[in-house]
């Protein structure tokens, strides 16, 4: 990963031990990363998610609020932030519970310094792709809007695999217009193939259940 990558991110650490914060924040702070410091997960649910890559490295155990609480607390928010869980007093069944609902990794303590490393760039990282393509699709759905409904029709019909000729059949147009509608709505999608239009449909269908 190159300076200018790492320097666009930041790792929230959360850790209720002094020592093991401070102890995390200068490891990361080697591998040129900006770390934000919290003693508690209350303590960060006062403040707001930096608008930029980033992830979390948080504790398993802590008072009022624990790691996994935390997690299911971001999970209803629909907070989307990468988490990296570390313990003194991990098992399995935590293990399992933490990676089920998403987190990208689970040390204990003592663990090792390349390994929590790894751990945060691959969470950085996943955290960069999500962004990306949450970019990509708000592009996406601001051309689609650009389309008229008789663009919308005919590259929907385009999508499902269907000939001009069958289009104009069943929207009861001539050929020349499908033709004339499908030109248009490639170029407003900017999509340069009917691959990549396919692709495109597939995403804003995805999308819009989600939402």
């Amino acid at each position: 990963m190159t300076k200018n990558a790492k320097d666009d991110s930041a790792v929230v650490v959360i850790d209720d031990d002094d020592d093991v914060r401070v102890a995390v924040k200068g490891l990361l702070e080697s591998g040129g990363l900006k770390v934000i410091l919290f003693r508690s997960a209350g303590e960060f649910l006062e403040c707001t998610v930096p608008d930029k890559p980033c992830c979390m490295v948080l504790d398993v155990r802590m008072p009022k609020m624990s790691g996994l609480q935390l997690q299911e607390e971001l999970t209803r928010a629909d907070v989307q932030i990468p988490i990296v869980f570390i313990t003194g007093h991990g098992d399995i069944a935590m293990a399992v519970r933490a990676m089920k609902a998403g987190a990208v990794d689970f040390l204990t303590k003592p663990f090792n310094h390349q390994e929590l490393l790894d751990a945060v760039f691959a969470a950085l990282e996943r955290d960069r792709t999500r962004r990306s393509q949450r970019e990509s699709i708000s592009a996406m759905r601001e051309h689609y809007n650009l389309l008229s409904a008789r663009e919308k029709e005919v590259l929907s019909h385009v999508a499902a695999g269907q000939l001009n000729k069958q289009i104009a059949a069943e929207l009861g147009i001539s050929e020349v217009m499908v033709k004339v509608h499908r030109a248009n709505g490639m170029r407003k999608m900017r999509a340069k193939s009917v691959a990549e239009l396919v692709r495109m449909t597939d995403l804003l269908r995805v999308d819009q259940a989600s939402a």
